[in-house]
């Protein structure tokens, strides 16, 4: 870390000096261009100041960069682009890791290549990758962790609460499956052709499990919604 930078947490008077920094960083980095007005954003942080954990690097009594957490997630990192790759950066990142000990989750864009790599080289590891769908920008993004002090804890954690998700979704799977049965012509006879179609679907949002995998993963899904509908 830099000897004269200070850390330190931010407070609500940070909050102009807080929203200017990631506009100006969240510019120069290679990211899809931003939703939101300059004025919505420097409001919706100044709630957030008041209710996330936001730490703020100072230099010469001037907020150059700022990391804000919740419980579980790193949702900001900043840094002011004129202090970039001077190790500011590197010491809010130490901060979070020593304020969430047990671990923490991060999204980075996928064109966001630098801050990729910071994070790689800080030893965070990549979990999965999306279109983008499901964020406002629309733009594919990764998901990334600090694994924490256990990281088999923690990520066994994460496949817990995959799992809860999972059940949910077979079991609406499994009820849908049984409540169209009645309505079609021959519920004896399977539509293959639309069971391809949805693995193909599946398997574009999941292609490290492959088209193969998928296929056999669906067919076994429906036989047994099928089975448990008929009993």
């Amino acid at each position: 870390m830099p000897t004269d930078l200070v850390l330190r947490p931010a407070t609500p008077l940070d909050a102009h000096d807080v929203a200017s920094v990631h506009l100006r960083a969240r510019r120069a980095a290679p990211m899809p261009p931003a939703v939101h007005p300059d004025d919505d954003v420097r409001r919706w942080l100044a709630v957030r100041l008041q209710s996330d954990e936001v730490w703020v690097a100072e230099h010469d009594g001037a907020v150059v960069g700022y990391a804000r957490l919740t419980d579980v997630w790193l949702d900001d990192l900043y840094v002011e682009p004129s202090h970039a790759r001077q190790g500011v950066g590197s010491a809010l990142l130490d901060v979070a890791t020593s304020v969430r000990p047990d671990g923490f989750c991060l999204w980075v864009f996928e064109s966001n290549a630098p801050a990729r790599a910071f994070y790689a080289r800080h030893g965070l590891v990549e979990l999965e990758r999306t279109d983008g769908s499901a964020n406002e920008e629309h733009s594919p993004d990764i998901k990334m962790a600090w694994t924490g002090a256990d990281p088999f804890a923690f990520l066994r954690g994460l496949i817990d609460e995959v799992d809860v998700q999972l059940g949910d979704l077979l079991a609406r799977r499994a009820a849908l499956t049984r409540a169209v049965q009645p309505l079609k012509a021959d519920p004896t006879q399977r539509d293959l052709a639309r069971e391809h179609q949805i693995a193909t679907a599946l398997a574009a949002r999941a292609p490290a499990l492959g088209a193969e995998r998928i296929e056999r993963i669906v067919h076994t899904i429906i036989t047994e919604s099928l089975d448990a509908a008929r009993t």
